[in-house]
């Protein structure tokens, strides 16, 4: 039996309130005759890229026109919006926030140096979408209550028409529910190009020169990083924390296997224990949640989040490793935690190596770009570089 998904209908699980696994009757003059449509949780709308989580949309229909049995939650019984394939679990909307909640705390615990006696001020980078909302409104609840901490938010405008107005709206409200200082900057204030007509551009530079980036995401994501720089820096955080999940952290590990990039997946976050000289170390205290987790926590949460992807995403080489790191998690669930536990498996042996004196070994430690200053590996940072390459279009 099909179960048709409609996108743009919702259910509250904590709100349909239910036996465990009670068939009831639905009235037929309620539907059309031809589907019965099944809107279990937000995240259902994506399922054919979120495979890698068995979640409640498995609903199981008891005829065409019948009754629905949902999973109950093995902690209190309630209908259940997720089953973990990796872990057995499956929670209701409670206590999915509540086991969330749990690991982000432990993660803090590890990745969040609080000195005694020194103030902390915490960078978050939000985008208005579902991961940088739950991640702040986590932040807030965990530590919030700290005199000893500050967080500040911040949202890195790319000039993307019909996408960054209504999310950087989403990520303004969030801050002001949650009584958080919002900061923001332009692409234009940081002299880049914005990413509509950074998009025009790439087909002409890829003429002239076909060694140039042939997607915007490859632009967007050196220009976003100095962005987020810039504000941390604005603010003088301690700490920049990012909404990074587990989906993120296991598809950058498979792409940096594909290149043979050891280098870069030594550098990836948190940078508690080896922060990237010049730069506030980096957090990711969502490195340990599933995507759709972290979807259903903020639904549950009711957090004002942007749900529509950039329409200059599709196509990315991140999209590719995306649906590949989902096909080998459903196939075999526990691959993404067992990907990012390698990478921090490398990392440590890394460190046995400095200890042992490999420092020599090691690439040169990160440099002030002549032109921007900022921190880079090359004579000249990539941001300086796509700056110059995109200006010699616009004058041609």
């Amino acid at each position: 039996m099909t179960t048709n998904i409609r996108e743009n209908h919702l259910i509250n699980m904590e709100q349909l309130i239910l036996p465990s696994k009670t068939d009831f009757t639905i009235e037929k003059s309620n539907f059309q005759l031809d589907y019965l449509a099944v809107v279990v949780s937000h995240m259902a709308a994506k399922s054919e890229r979120l495979t890698q989580t068995t979640s409640v949309t498995r609903a199981i229909m008891a005829d065409k026109l019948g009754g629905l049995e949902i999973p109950s939650c093995d902690v209190c019984g309630k209908a259940a919006v997720v089953e973990q394939a990796y872990s057995g679990r499956v929670l209701c909307g409670h206590h999915l926030a509540k086991s969330i909640r749990k690991k982000v705390a432990k993660e803090l615990r590890k990745q969040l140096i609080l000195k005694k006696g020194k103030h902390t001020t915490i960078f978050v980078a939000i985008s208005g979408g579902k991961d940088s909302a739950a991640l702040l409104e986590l932040l807030v609840d965990i530590l919030g209550v700290r005199p000893d901490v500050t967080i500040i938010a911040g949202t890195v405008d790319e000039g993307i028409e019909g996408y960054r107005p209504p999310s950087l709206q989403c990520a303004m409200d969030l801050c002001e529910t949650l009584g958080v200082e919002f900061v923001t900057v332009t692409y234009k204030e940081l002299g880049f190009e914005e990413m509509d007509t950074v998009a025009e551009l790439i087909p002409g530079m890829k003429a002239k020169n076909p060694s140039a980036p042939s997607m915007p995401c490859s632009y967007c994501g050196v220009f976003r990083r100095q962005g987020i720089n810039h504000l941390a820096s604005k603010i003088d955080a301690d700490v920049m924390a990012l909404g990074h999940n587990l989906d993120d952290m296991a598809q950058t590990v498979l792409m940096n296997m594909s290149n043979g990039d050891l280098e870069r997946t030594l550098r990836l976050a948190p940078h508690t224990t080896t922060p990237i000289d010049g730069l506030p170390p980096r957090i990711v205290p969502l490195r340990w949640i599933p995507e759709q987790e972290v979807h259903l926590y903020a639904v549950h949460k009711n957090l004002p989040i942007h749900h529509e992807e950039c329409p200059h995403a599709r196509g990315a080489l991140r999209w590719r490793h995306r649906e590949m790191v989902a096909t080998m998690e459903a196939d075999v669930p526990g691959t993404r935690h067992g990907l990012v536990r390698m990478a921090d498996n490398m990392k440590e042996l890394r460190n046995q190596i400095l200890e042992l004196g490999g420092s020599e070994k090691r690439p040169n430690p990160p440099k002030e770009c002549p032109v921007c200053f900022s921190m880079t590996s090359n004579n000249r940072c990539k941001a300086c570089e796509m700056r110059d390459m995109l200006t010699r279009e616009l004058d041609n």
